[in-house]
């Protein structure tokens, strides 16, 4: 592993071809992988998940619609409410959409590497939402239906890991899991999720992680989310994040090559408290990237922020706290430039830790 610099998954890009070539020009320097930049249906993350993989399910039925005036939630209570059918005890999913995106993407990332537009040590980065955030739906009784949602998508998952490295040579895959409504109910502010939040990150983490081949790289992306803004949930520090990447580290059966942990809001850059968790970081041979790179105060916030993470922690790269698919500003592609002109500024001042 390597890198300064590693983009969490969304771009604000309107294909996969200008996301790939975004990103090989502005970061292909700074990262180890390329993400296609989750567009179209994927740029609403596990909204996709949502309406393309558990609405179609005859046996789901939806209890509530969302209650957006425009039929597109706008944060978390107005997503539509998904149900198990009465009398059903199992799910089941032929195919995930998610794994057909990315082996076509995948096609795009090679021709372009073929062509020299993608640097060769370059690796193509698929993201898949852990389970809890893929079924964040099933709100209606979450204590009987997500249990049989979640038996369903981690035999979804088991089988449709084979199809992706079957597709894909597993030297050239880079895999990150992502996850924001975990890391919500680990800190209990999911109103319809009821005890038992830690074994829901742990058992897939036991679970899945394990399946995935040697030879390609695995991390974790623990974001707090960004529905509708940054973050939804502000902890009081990063404890809980860091028992949760340490115990991805210990018991995911095989190696895990990085680690995103996303940071605070801006107010907060010189708060000793909220970072000091990092001190019981075991990231093993992990590589660790903070996310704080917010784009409201550019470089010098970033500056303020990586000083105040140094003292806790010896060595990390940096990333946006999430994607950033769905703010690109004014402009995405000047998005995208202010992004890699703050990492450049940061490690221009010697800001390697």
């Amino acid at each position: 592993m390597n890198g300064e610099l590693l983009l969490v998954g969304s771009l604000p890009a309107d294909s996969t071809d200008s996301a790939f070539r975004a990103g090989a020009q502005l970061f292909g320097d700074l990262v180890f992988a390329l993400p296609d930049g989750e567009t179209g249906p994927r740029a609403a993350w596990v909204g996709y998940e949502r309406e393309r993989l558990v609405r179609p399910n005859p046996d789901v039925v939806v209890v509530e619609e969302t209650a957006s005036p425009t039929g597109i939630p706008r944060h978390a209570y107005e997503t539509p409410v998904f149900a198990v059918r009465e009398g059903v005890q199992e799910l089941h999913w032929d195919t995930w959409p998610r794994i057909d995106d990315a082996i076509a993407s995948y096609g795009v990332f090679r021709e372009l590497r073929e062509q020299g537009v993608i640097p060769p040590r370059l690796r193509f980065q698929v993201g898949l939402p852990f389970p809890a955030s893929a079924l964040n739906a099933f709100k209606a009784d979450f204590a009987r239906d997500y249990p049989i949602a979640e038996r369903a998508f981690e035999d979804l998952v088991a089988r449709e890991l084979v199809r992706l490295t079957e597709a894909i040579p597993p030297g050239d895959l880079a895999i990150q899991w992502d996850m924001a409504y975990e890391t919500q109910d680990v800190h209990r502010v999911l109103a319809w999720t009821p005890e038992g939040a830690w074994e829901r990150f742990a058992r897939p983490v036991r679970d899945l992680t394990h399946l995935i081949p040697d030879e390609v790289l695995v991390g974790y992306h623990l974001c707090l989310g960004t529905f509708p803004d940054w973050p939804m949930y502000e902890p009081h520090d990063l404890g809980l994040l860091v028992r949760m990447a340490n115990y991805a580290v210990a018991e995911s059966g095989r190696s895990v090559d990085w680690l995103h942990i996303a940071g605070p809001r801006y107010l907060r850059s010189e708060d000793r408290r909220f970072f000091r968790p990092l001190a019981d970081l075991e990231p093993r041979d992990a590589r660790v990237f903070l996310g704080i790179v917010l784009p409201l105060d550019g470089a010098p916030g970033l500056g303020r922020r990586h000083a105040t993470a140094s003292r806790y922690l010896d060595d990390f790269g940096v990333a946006m706290y999430c994607g950033f698919g769905r703010q690109p500003g004014r402009d995405g592609q000047e998005t995208m430039r202010e992004h890699a002109d703050t990492v450049r500024a940061l490690l221009a001042g010697g800001g390697r830790a």
